[in-house]
């Protein structure tokens, strides 16, 4: 007898707290690992540090610093899927730590290998000593899917050593206001920019399967600064010429004419 199909989730916009989205999105991508890697495996590549769909490269950002300063340097990726950042920092000497909430996206990290470790952990509550790493770093890992971002940033100020920096890349606030769609229909503004409720997809009984949060550039600005770090940069990369890719809404279209993606250059004082 042949299993009944399962129904696929409902899409909607409703409150989802710390706890409901860190188990929905626990166990999205534990499920969906295997079709992430072999959707967008060929694009990340097994060992490039790339921070968005629009391509940019830290060898040619240098966001986390000078190539001759990553050696020998701790650091700390957050929702590393699997690490091909990490790859790429302890190829250039550094000490890198991949951390994930998935499991399953760790076993990938495992398959393509690496000497350095898998933790598989909430981001907003750091297994590591205070002060452990130079560096942190996060390519749309972790903060656009928690409720609450702070708590994530509280974390990882309190691991980093004075002095120490974290950059992270997030989906562009401005995006929110569009539909996720890579053609013409993705250029009209559908909903308002300050509409700050989360997006849910949710099974037959309501439960949320996955939950992903938005916060305006101010939102994100303050909690950067109440987390207690400084801001240095914030980077918003423009669609290149040689990226003729579509990834999910991102395309070359919506590219030349709405940014994709917002990258924040932090620092501990």
């Amino acid at each position: 007898m042949q299993e009944p199909e399962a129904s696929e989730p409902e899409a909607t916009r409703r409150v989802a707290g710390v706890a409901e989205s860190a188990r929905a999105n626990r166990g999205w991508w534990d499920r969906n690992a295997d079709e992430y890697q072999v959707e967008h495996g060929t694009f990340l590549g097994d060992d490039r540090f790339v921070w968005g769909p629009e391509g940019l490269d830290e060898v040619e950002a240098e966001l986390l610093g000078p190539p001759e300063e990553l050696k020998g340097a701790a650091v700390l990726e957050i929702g590393a899927g699997a690490a091909q950042c990490a790859r790429w920092l302890a190829a250039q000497g550094a000490r890198p730590v991949a951390l994930d909430l998935s499991h399953r996206q760790l076993q990938h990290a495992l398959r393509i290998g690496g000497s350095f470790p898998l933790v598989c952990a909430d981001a907003a509550a750091l297994p590591f000593a205070d002060a452990s790493f130079d560096l942190a770093c996060s390519a749309y890992g972790a903060l656009p899917f928690v409720a609450d971002p702070r708590l994530v940033l509280r974390e990882v100020r309190r691991v980093l050593r004075p002095g120490g920096r974290f950059v992270f890349s997030v989906t562009h606030p401005i995006r929110w206001a569009f539909p996720d769609e890579p053609g013409p229909e993705g250029l009209t503004v559908s909903s308002s920019y300050f509409d700050r409720t989360p997006y849910v997809e949710q099974d037959e009984e309501g439960r949320a399967v996955y939950v992903e949060h938005h916060r305006t550039v101010g939102d994100r600005v303050r909690d950067i600064v109440s987390s207690g770090f400084r801001l240095v940069d914030l980077i918003e990369p423009e669609w290149p010429a040689w990226n003729t890719a579509e990834w999910g809404g991102w395309s070359p279209l919506r590219g030349a004419l709405v940014p994709g993606t917002a990258i924040f250059v932090c620092e501990r004082d």
